[in-house]
C-alpha cells in the first residue's frame, strides 16, 4: 500500500507522467509524417521531398535547442520547460494544417521542432534525472520501455484520423492532445523535487573523489561520435529498409510483415534491460548493441536479401536499437555525473539529431546509385566505426581523470 501511495503521490509519479507523454509526444511529433505527408504534397500540390524536409527541419530544430531546453530542466524542472514545449508543438502543428504557403509550411515546422526538442526522450531524461540523481538509469529504463510503444499508438491512430478527417483534421486532433492532456500533466502532475545527494559518512578527514569524468575532450568526443553514428544508421535504415527488401526481390506484403518486427523486438530488448539494469554497465550494454548492428548488417550483405535473413536482421537491428536509446540516457549520467546531466545531454543528442535529419536523403540517394550489397556493406563500416567508438571510452573507475 505505501508503494501504490508513492507511486502516485511521491517522486515515482514523474515515471507513470513521463511514460504516458511519451507514447504521445512520439506519436504526435515523430510518427504521422510518413502518413500524412503524402496527403500533404497532393493536397497543395508541392514535392513529397519537400513536405518531407519538414520533419528534417523540426530535427534540425531540435537539435539546435535540445542543449538549452535541457539546460533549463536542469535549472528549473520539467513542469515549464516541457509543458511549453507540447504547446509549442500543438501551435505548430495547427499551423501546418492551415499553412498554404511553402515558407509558411517550413516555419511551422520550426515550431514543432522546439516542441520536439523539449518533449521527447532528452528532457524527459533529464528531468528523471534531476528527479532521481545519478540512480535514474532504472526510471529512464522503465520511460523508454513505454515510449517503444508510441509507433503502435501513433501509426494507427494517424491512419484512423487521416481515414475519417482527413489530414488536417488529424493534426488538429493531435494538436487539442498536446494541449489538453500532455501540456497539463507536464505542468500540473510531474513532480518538483529535486534530488539532494546525502553527505557522505568518512571516518578520514580524506576529501572524497567524486568518480565522475569532466563532459569534454576524448571521452565526450567519442560518446558523441558513437551515438551520432548509430543516429544516421537508424533513420536512414528505418526509412528506406522497406525499399531496400522490395528492390531485393521480396513481396510487399511481407516486406511489411518484417518491418513490423522492429517494434517488438526494441520493446523486448528494453524490458530485458529494465530486468538486469541495476547489473549491466550501459557502456557494455552499448557496445553488445553496436555488435549487434555490425552482425546484423554483415549477415544482410554477405546472405543476401531473403525472407528469413531479413526477418533476423528486423529483429536484430530493433533489439539493439531498443538498448540504445536507453544507453543514451544512462551512459552520459554514468560518465560525467547528474550534476549538470541536462546540457551534457543536450550536447550529446545535437549532432545525432542533425544526421538524423540528413539519413534518410543520404541513404535513399545511396540506395537508388548503388546496389544493396554496396549500402549494407557501407553500413557495416559505419557501424564498426561506431563500435570502436564505445570501445575505445574509458569508464571513470579506470580512466585517468580528466
Amino acid at each position: 500500500m505505501d508503494k501504490l501511495r508513492d507511486l502516485v503521490l511521491g517522486p515515482e509519479r514523474a515515471v507513470l507522467v513521463l511514460s504516458f507523454t511519451e507514447i504521445l509526444s512520439w506519436g504526435i511529433l515523430i510518427y504521422p509524417p510518413v502518413l500524412t505527408v503524402p496527403h500533404i504534397a497532393a493536397d497543395h500540390g508541392w514535392s513529397l521531398a519537400f513536405c518531407m524536409g519538414g520533419l528534417s527541419i523540426g530535427l534540425i530544430v531540435s537539435g539546435i535547442l535540445s542543449p538549452t531546453a535541457c539546460g533549463l530542466i536542469d535549472r528549473h524542472g520539467g513542469n515549464s520547460v516541457m509543458s511549453l514545449g507540447a504547446i509549442a508543438g500543438a501551435v505548430g502543428l495547427v499551423g501546418i494544417a492551415f499553412a498554404d504557403r511553402q515558407p509558411v509550411y517550413l516555419a511551422c515546422w520550426l515550431l514543432v521542432g522546439a516542441g520536439m526538442s523539449s518533449t521527447l526522450y532528452d528532457p524527459a531524461f533529464t528531468t528523471l534525472t534531476r528527479i532521481f540523481g545519478a540512480s535514474a538509469r532504472r526510471q529512464i529504463t522503465f520511460v523508454t520501455f513505454a515510449g517503444g510503444f508510441a509507433s503502435t499508438v501513433g501509426w494507427p491512430a494517424t491512419h484512423f484520423l487521416v481515414e475519417y478527417l482527413g489530414w488536417r483534421g488529424a493534426y488538429l486532433t493531435f494538436a487539442a492532445v498536446l494541449i489538453l492532456v500532455v501540456a497539463p500533466l507536464h505542468a500540473f502532475a510531474l513532480p518538483r523535487a529535486v534530488f539532494t545527494a546525502p553527505a557522505p559518512v568518512t571516518t578520514s578527514t580524506a576529501p572524497v573523489e567524486q568518480n565522475y569524468l569532466l563532459p569534454r575532450g576524448t571521452p565526450f568526443l567519442l560518446l558523441t561520435a558513437g551515438f551520432a553514428l548509430h543516429a544516421f544508421l537508424l533513420s536512414g535504415v528505418t526509412s528506406n529498409l522497406l525499399a531496400v527488401l522490395e528492390r531485393g526481390g521480396i513481396a510487399a506484403g511481407t516486406v511489411v510483415a518484417i518491418g513490423a518486427l522492429f517494434g517488438p523486438a526494441q520493446v523486448l530488448a528494453r524490458l530485458a534491460d529494465f530486468t538486469f539494469a541495476g547489473r549491466t554497465s550501459p557502456l557494455w550494454v552499448a557496445r553488445a548493441a553496436v555488435t549487434t548492428i555490425v552482425i546484423a548488417f554483415t549477415m544482410l550483405a554477405i546472405l543476401g536479401i531473403s525472407p528469413v535473413v531479413a526477418a533476423i536482421f528486423a529483429m536484430m537491428f530493433g533489439a539493439a536499437n531498443g538498448v540504445m536509446t536507453i544507453a543514451r540516457g544512462a551512459l552520459p549520467l554514468v560518465l560525467f555525473g547528474p550534476v549538470g546531466y541536462g546540457r551534457v545531454i543536450g550536447r550529446v543528442a545535437r549532432p545525432a539529431l542533425f544526421l538524423q535529419a540528413l539519413a534518410p536523403f543520404a541513404v535513399a540517394s545511396a540506395v537508388e546509385n548503388l546496389s544493396n550489397r554496396t549500402v549494407l556493406e557501407i553500413a557495416a563500416i559505419g557501424s564498426l566505426v561506431a563500435l570502436t567508438c564505445f570501445i575505445a571510452i574509458r569508464p571513470p573507475n579506470t580512466a585517468a581523470r580528466v
